[in-house]
């Protein structure tokens, strides 16, 4: 049943990832009125919400854009720090919502940030368990059945609401960059309707990721703690 779990989340996830790369390939191939790139609209984006602190960066790869609350940076994936078009708009702006998340104390971003360190050991944990129970190793430390489901159960469900968590962060963060390029009249409406549908795909990532958390946590409490009568 668990594989059969991760299948089919693995396929709807391939599914959306690639029509995520399919909007961002074909937006990409649309230049900017404004001929503003990533980069440029990351540092007025900052500049208006009075960010003076937050650096912006070139980092290697696809869709590897990201900010990073630890050091304070912006970080663009090459197509959208150099590019001037809708998809490079949509992701710099989003990464400056999060920075703007995080100088506003946003609450959601500031609850995910507590969680990262209890999210990283709660899968430590998880996947030494199960490995330890795939070999044996839990009935040579003498557990009970149901002292390992409550192990596993809580430590998913740190995982699974830190997917949870994720959400408001990420959809905040497109609906601060959206209304902004919008207000600052850095796109027209066609190119504010190809934003905001790169955006919403790149958010079905995370919905798909929290929705196979919760169905899997709901698997491990049902074969640990369910009717097995």
């Amino acid at each position: 049943m668990l594989i059969l779990i991760v299948v089919g989340f693995a396929i709807l996830g391939y599914a959306v990832s690639n029509r995520l790369k399919s909007k961002f390939r074909k937006y990409s191939q649309i230049s900017l009125k404004a001929n503003l790139s990533g980069k440029e609209i990351a540092e007025l984006m900052l500049a208006d919400h009075g960010i003076s602190n937050v650096r912006v960066n070139c980092v290697e790869g696809n869709l590897t854009d990201h900010y990073n609350p630890a050091d304070r940076s912006v970080n663009l994936s090459p197509d959208v720090y150099y590019g001037r078009n809708a998809a490079a708009t949509a992701v710099s702006a989003h990464e400056c919502g999060h920075a703007v998340q995080h100088a506003t104390a946003y609450t959601w971003l500031t609850v995910r940030s507590t969680l990262v360190p209890i999210q990283n050991a709660s899968g430590k944990i998880l996947n030494f368990v199960l490995l330890a129970a795939l070999f044996g190793g839990i009935a040579m430390f003498g557990l009970p059945y149901e002292a390992v489901g409550v192990i596993v159960v809580g430590a998913y469900g740190m995982i699974t609401l830190f997917s949870l968590v994720t959400l408001p962060v990420e959809f905040d963060a497109s609906s601060r960059a959206l209304a902004w390029i919008k207000q600052r009249n850095i796109v027209t409406p066609s190119e504010h309707a190809m934003s905001k549908d790169a955006l919403k795909w790149a958010a079905m990532t995370y919905v798909v990721a929290a929705l196979a958390s919760l169905v899997t946590l709901a698997y491990y409490a049902m074969m640990f703690f369910g009717n097995r009568d």
